[in-house]
């Protein structure tokens, strides 16, 4: 049997196997370091990414809700109810707050670890990823809330909860396309975070997260949503967590397929740059 399974792959997938495992666990290390880095020296330590979502929650519920009585009409959530437009607002904020947040430290996720880059062992392909997976697993505190306030509030959770994995998929690769990309190109043009910075506020606005998707003009949502993997990913947040049913997975699949080619086009640029990192840093 093993020699059957050496003669199919060449003999190398032991060798292959160990690879991708060493560079799983360095991954995994430098996650754990990062968010530890974040609240070092803290009392509460990484409670405060807890309260940081908790707290964004009460505030958006009493600003919309309480203060501007902003009413929301969401099938299978009541109209009437003070917590609706801020949960509703709080899950389209989860997802953009884990995306932008990692997007723009992976743009400088290169140029800051300078002494990593000169060392010729060390795999850059890892640095992009760091910022980018620390705040997804931040953006699950708020998650974690956002699932515990629609459970008492709502006595009761839907099943469609376990297809959540499901949206974290074109999730995590459009991040993590969009950081290789501009961390490669960061090392060589300084102004691209000023610039992302400057993009991710205009698409920010032209993404239903703060106002519903209705009310885009009829000629303009199908663009927002088939063009913007953004829009497809915050609203199948909403359906899953508070509607408890799957309304855009046409919209879906096509962001699936939108990050796709972004991931791949992103990290194909970040391959063809890298060898050039150490001699312009």
């Amino acid at each position: 049997m093993k020699g059957v399974v050496h003669r199919v792959w060449g003999g190398r997938s032991p060798v292959v196997y160990s690879q991708w495992r060493t560079k799983l666990n360095l991954l995994a290390t430098l996650v754990q370091r990062d968010l530890e880095a974040r609240y070092k020296g803290s009392i509460l330590g990484n409670l405060w990414p807890l309260l940081n979502q908790l707290a964004q929650l009460l505030i958006y519920t009493y600003v919309f809700s309480i203060v501007l009585q902003v009413k929301l009409s969401i099938t299978g959530m009541p109209e009437d109810s003070k917590l609706t437009f801020g949960l509703w607002l709080f899950a389209g904020l989860i997802p953009w707050f884990a995306f932008i947040n990692g997007l723009t430290q992976a743009a400088t996720s290169v140029i800051g670890q300078t002494n990593l880059v000169k060392k010729v062992v060390f795999p850059l392909g890892l640095l992009p990823l760091v910022p980018i997976l620390s705040a997804f697993i931040e953006s699950t505190f708020g998650l974690a809330v956002l699932i515990v306030f629609v459970g008492f509030s709502y006595q009761g959770l839907h099943q469609t909860l376990w297809l959540l994995p499901m949206i974290w998929v074109p999730q995590l690769l459009l991040t993590a396309g969009l950081g290789y990309l501009t961390a490669a190109l960061t090392v060589f043009l300084r102004d691209i975070p000023q610039t992302l910075g400057v993009i991710l506020n205009l698409w920010f606005y032209v993404t239903p997260i703060v106002y519903p998707a209705s009310k885009i003009p009829e000629g303009w949502r199908v663009w927002v949503f088939w063009l913007n993997p953004v829009t497809a990913i915050a609203e199948s947040y909403r359906d899953l967590v508070l509607v408890g049913t799957v309304q855009h997975g046409g919209e879906l699949a096509v962001a699936t397929a939108v990050s796709i080619v972004i991931f791949s086009i992103g990290l194909g640029v970040y391959r063809r740059l890298r060898p050039a990192f150490a001699d312009v840093l």
